[in-house]
């Protein structure tokens, strides 16, 4: 794993900081403030297309009312009646309507811009027009489809605006409201016509002051899906996909994509024309001041963030500069050279830390003075106690090892006497040489360099004398797997087992059915060597103080030599040098019942490290 510095800690976590805020302020400032841009755009545009929606129909209201004057108006009406073959009829209404039309529109000088033409149309096909830069006008013919398109407006005396023109020319630069006009008798069906051709260029000087930038543009779309407004727009077909967008939407805003680009298109219908009037702006433009916010943005917020990076910088020099003094210096104090660290200029908490740490290497270094010279005195004082407590033990060995019974050799020599004056015979010198070799075993004094093999060996010259003491012969069962033959043992540990079976177990002598068998065994890092026999067994006080001496750890008293002891001095003694050999954790065990016989257990570790030499 990639070992993390505190420096490069401090510099992610003051980056994540800073990016996470700056990230979080950008995003948010560029959401709310392209968010409240869209709608302060859009309340705008809503603004400029209602106002142009007023005074539209403002406008078209005051032609309104020049309408209702020609449509009630007597020469008018009985114009509507004439025959269509009588001329001086025509003549006369023409100049008289004419005469009115002159007085009416001059009066007005908005509507003398504005207006195109004035004409009367009746149902027997005769017509009257006032062109406003011709106050005298011939009654041209008109085109068939042009009259039909007048006849067939509603009949309710309503205003109805057309998109057509009498000329061709004029086609697409003009709109027509028209009207029908009743005969002299306001009970009688609809006679013709009034219709007044009004200027898009004039009145879309008004639609001009809507301020859409460089790619906006402004048109109107009637109820039928035609374009009145730009010219331009009228060469698109009726009711197209943007026609019928208009109409569903209604008055509400929508996005849609015209000539490859996205624009918002912000739709008004008027309650006077039923004209749409659509402002349409691309989005783009809309957002280019959120684009300008959002460059603005970035660009702070990466000053920003280099700014930040710089006193992040210098502010972890600051701080890791002195720490890696300090862990230089300690590193040199692990290494038992007291290295102190300049305190001056530094009144901070890492000037504290320096302190103590100044202040911690002073009294190590006293400490650590005071502990040598301890050591070194308690080395000296363990080194004299070690050497006494050595010659104590060897004392203490050389005295165990020559705690032989005396009377066994008392008993020997004295038999030996008596072969050597009754008979001349062999068994003399088998018993003299297994005497020889018992002594010479006896007086070493390294305890535990021995094998079992060895200590069998001692056991077979004890188990020879003893049978011609007693003049019995007795074989001892040894089972002893041949692989543990040389295993270590503490030396003259397990003759004395033998020789207190013997005295104690057999009280009324040796019996046929007796035995005494020897084992051995490894166990869990454990060296185990049992004698077991079955004689008369240990009583149960007997047992319990016998057990109860073995944790003491003590050697027999001297007054416990006598063998009514029940072979105490042996047992102990066996326990105790094993313990002197071995450590406190082995010994000798015994297991007992009485009348059935006796188990004793040596317990040695598997691999012997010797901890004593004679």
């Amino acid at each position: 794993m990639k070992r993390k510095t505190l420096s490069g800690q401090i510099y992610t976590y003051f980056l994540i900081v800073i990016v996470l805020s700056l990230l979080s302020v950008g995003a948010v400032s560029y959401w709310q403030s392209s968010r409240a841009l869209d709608d302060q755009v859009k309340q705008y545009m809503e603004q400029m297309v209602d106002s142009a929606n007023y005074q539209t129909d403002s406008y078209l209201q005051a032609y309104e009312l020049l309408s209702n004057a020609f449509s009630s108006n007597s020469d008018v009406r009985a114009f509507m009646e004439i025959k269509p073959d009588d001329a001086y009829e025509y003549y006369v209404y023409s100049d008289k309507i004419k005469k009115f039309s002159e007085s009416s529109v001059q009066s007005v000088v908005t509507l003398y811009k504005q207006l195109n033409m004035i004409y009367v149309v009746g149902q027997h096909g005769r017509s009257f027009i006032y062109e406003n830069q011709n106050l005298l006008n011939f009654d041209p013919v008109l085109v068939q489809e042009q009259f039909d398109n007048l006849m067939k407006i509603a009949g309710d005396g309503k205003i109805a605006l057309l998109n057509m023109s009498i000329r061709p020319i004029d086609q697409g630069t003009v709109v027509t409201m028209a009207r029908k006009v009743r005969g002299p008798s306001y009970g009688d069906e609809n006679r013709g016509v009034v219709a007044i051709e009004i200027k898009l260029a004039e009145l879309a000087k008004t639609w001009d002051r809507v301020s859409l930038g460089k790619e906006g543009f402004f048109f109107i779309v009637d109820d039928t899906g035609n374009y009145i407004y730009p010219p331009s727009m009228g060469q698109r077909k009726p009711k197209d996909e943007l026609a019928s967008l208009v109409l569903a939407s209604g008055n509400q805003t929508f996005l849609h994509k015209y000539n490859g680009e996205e624009r918002m298109f912000v739709s008004r219908k008027s309650g006077y024309s039923d004209w749409n009037l659509v402002a349409s702006m691309p989005v783009e433009e809309l957002r280019r001041p959120a684009d300008t916010i959002r460059t603005t943005t970035i660009i702070v917020g990466l000053v920003t963030l280099a700014i930040a990076l710089w006193l992040a910088y210098r502010f972890g020099r600051s701080i890791i500069a002195p720490i890696r003094g300090l862990k230089d210096s300690m590193r040199e104090t692990e290494k038992g050279n007291w290295q102190y660290i300049d305190e001056i200029g530094r009144t901070d908490e890492i000037g504290g830390l320096i302190h103590s740490y100044n202040l911690m290497v002073t009294r190590l270094s006293d400490m650590i003075e005071r502990v040598y010279e301890a050591e070194l005195l308690q080395q000296k004082n363990q080194l004299e106690l070690g050497e006494t407590k050595l010659e104590r033990q060897r004392a203490e060995f050389q005295s165990l090892q020559l705690q032989i019974n005396p009377h066994f050799l008392y008993n020997t020599l004295e038999t030996i006497n008596c072969y050597a004056i009754v008979q001349d015979s062999s068994e003399i010198t088998e018993m003299v040489e297994a005497m020889a070799f018992m002594l010479r075993y006896s007086v070493q004094t390294n305890l535990e360099e021995i094998t079992v093999a060895n200590e069998l060996n001692h056991v077979r010259n004890y188990m020879i004398v003893l049978q011609h003491r007693t003049g019995k012969e007795f074989e001892i069962d040894v089972a002893i797997p041949p692989g543990l033959l040389l295993e270590k043992m503490v030396r003259l540990t397990l003759q004395p087992l033998i020789e207190n079976i013997f005295q104690h177990a057999f009280p009324d002598g040796v019996e046929p059915h007796h035995f005494i068998r020897i084992d051995a065994r490894k166990e869990g890092g454990l060296f185990q060597v049992f004698i077991e026999d079955n004689g008369t067994g240990i009583q149960p006080e007997r047992l319990a103080e016998l057990r109860t001496k073995l944790e003491e750890n003590r050697l027999a008293e001297p007054e416990e030599t006598g063998e009514s002891q029940g072979g105490g001095i042996g047992l102990m003694n066996v326990h105790r040098r094993i313990q002197m050999v071995f450590g406190e954790a082995y010994g000798l065990s015994i297991d007992s019942e009485w009348g059935r016989g006796t188990r004793l257990t040596m317990t040695m570790p598997e691999t012997v490290r010797p901890r004593l030499r004679g």
